[in-house]
C-alpha cells in the first residue's frame, strides 16, 4: 500500500522551514509556528485551519499549494489527516434528524443535491460503513466541506462544523 506524503512550509511559496509526514497531525505549531503553504508529493489529505482536525477544511491530492487562502483556509493550516485509500464498495446511511433519528437514506453513490434527490432539507446525522467521503455544504459539491471517514456521526454539528450538508461525494482517488 503507497504511504502518502506531504510536506507543509511556514510562507506563501514553499518557503521557509518545513515539515514532511505521512500520517496524521493533529497540532502543526510543535513543528511550525504558521502553515501557509504545502506539496503533497503522494497520496490524498484533508488540511484544517484549526488544531484537531477542526475548522475549515480542503481537500489536497499530489501537487502543490502555494497559498493557503486560494485553499479556502481562513487561517493558516494547523492540522492534517491523511487519507487512506479505500478500494471497494462505497456504504453511508444519512439521517434527518440527530441520533440517527428521522428520513434514512442510503447512499452507494455521489449525491449531487440531497434536496431534489431525497426531499430532505437537512441530514444531521450519519453512518459512514464503507468508504471515505466529503460532504459539501452546497449541491453540486460546492462551498465549504467536511471529510467523513467510516464510522457513526450522531451528531454533525459536533464534528467542528456548523454546516449543512446539500451533497456527498465518494472519495475514489487513487491516491498515489
Amino acid at each position: 500500500m503507497t504511504m502518502g506524503k506531504i510536506i507543509f512550509y511556514e510562507d506563501r511559496n514553499f518557503q521557509g522551514r518545513s515539515y514532511e509526514t505521512s500520517s496524521d497531525c493533529p497540532d502543526m505549531s510543535s513543528f511550525l509556528s504558521r502553515c501557509h503553504s504545502c506539496r503533497v508529493e503522494s497520496g490524498c489529505f484533508m488540511v484544517y485551519d484549526r488544531p484537531n482536525f477542526t475548522g475549515n477544511q480542503a481537500f489536497v491530492r499530489r501537487g502543490e499549494y502555494s497559498d493557503y487562502q486560494r485553499m479556502g483556509m481562513s487561517d493558516c493550516i494547523r492540522s492534517c489527516r491523511m487519507i487512506p485509500m479505500h478500494r471497494g464498495q462505497f456504504r453511508m446511511r444519512i439521517y434527518e434528524r440527530e441520533n440517527f433519528n428521522g428520513q434514512m437514506n442510503e447512499l452507494m453513490d455521489d449525491c449531487e443535491n440531497m434536496q431534489d434527490r431525497f426531499r430532505m432539507s437537512d441530514c444531521q446525522s450519519c453512518n459512514v460503513m464503507d468508504g471515505h467521503w466529503l460532504a459539501y455544504e452546497q449541491p453540486q459539491f460546492r462551498g465549504k466541506m467536511m471529510y467523513l471517514r467510516p464510522g457513526e456521526y450522531r451528531s454533525l454539528r459536533d464534528t467542528g462544523s456548523n454546516m449543512r450538508i446539500q451533497s456527498l461525494k465518494r472519495i475514489m482517488e487513487s491516491c498515489s
